[in-house]
């Protein structure tokens, strides 16, 4: 398990009128998270990219998350552990700008994917409830309700710098956008543009999150405060000692008041 932050008041047992069995979801394990995203590429909408391809520079104004999708699979030879693929779909919000001309608002939709690993515990037994959709296969219902659940809360992510590259001496490798959840094009105003643009816009963005892995269970147990994860995820990916966008955000304390609701105050 991993350490959580204990109750910071005393507790009067004389309070606990009873003990309660309740079925909720168990934390198996949980980290905080704080990610320094950098040159992450922007796919711009066909009007933006027009404007970005005539502009001397860009100025990024704000990064709306829109959607984070979560696979888990469970990690050979580690028993108990599962690997979560995260994917965060971020709406970006740009300034083209264009000498002594006015600026030009632009739009586009960046992705960025990481995988962690926690621990989710076994479980043998098969969940049914009364709103399960049986998967058929070779004419055998089949529920998989064995795996964990990961959860992940997220703030939107500060922007910390932007930059044009020229797509003709760009030698990056970004990946082709695939499988986009239903609803993200919905969120803009035009259709995006994939490949062929003379420049490309790039952003760096620091992001916020707590991960967490939890099974349904029955627990007799008393409430005592909020369960705040104070281990923190470590990548093995070094960066960039030159960064300084990176150096600002590791400076910037993790937003706890985003992620739990404040305490009601105490009576005078």
């Amino acid at each position: 398990m991993p350490e959580n932050a204990q109750a910071q008041s005393p507790v009067n047992l004389n309070d606990i009128r009873e003990a309660v069995c309740i079925q909720t979801n168990k934390v198996t394990d949980s980290f905080r998270d704080k990610d320094c995203i950098e040159d992450l590429r922007v796919y711009l909408t066909k009007d933006s990219q027009c404007a970005l391809d005539r502009a001397t520079g860009a100025r990024a104004r704000y990064a709306e998350l829109l959607h984070v999708s979560l696979e888990v699979s469970s990690v050979p030879f580690h028993r108990g552990h599962y690997s979560v693929d995260i994917t965060y779909y971020y709406r970006i919000l740009a300034d083209a700008l264009m000498g002594n001309a006015r600026p030009v608002p632009i739009f586009g939709l960046a992705v960025f994917s990481k995988r962690v690993v926690l621990f989710g515990g076994e479980c043998g037994a098969k969940v049914f409830t009364s709103d399960s959709t049986p998967r058929c296969t070779d004419g055998c219902a089949q529920i998989d309700r064995t795996m964990p659940m990961a959860v992940l809360e997220a703030v939107d992510p500060m922007i910390l710098s932007a930059k044009i590259v020229d797509a003709c001496s760009c030698c990056r490798c970004d990946a082709a956008l695939s499988d986009l959840p239903e609803g993200i094009f919905s969120c803009f105003d035009g259709e995006l543009v994939l490949s062929g643009e003379a420049k490309r816009l790039y952003i760096t963005l620091g992001q916020f999150s707590i991960v967490r892995m939890q099974r349904e269970t029955q627990l007799l147990i008393p409430a005592y405060d909020y369960c705040v994860p104070t281990k923190e995820f470590s990548d093995s990916v070094a960066t960039s000692e030159d960064s300084d966008p990176s150096e600002v955000f590791n400076q910037v304390e993790f937003p706890v008041e985003s992620f739990f609701p404040p305490k009601a105050p105490s009576a005078n």
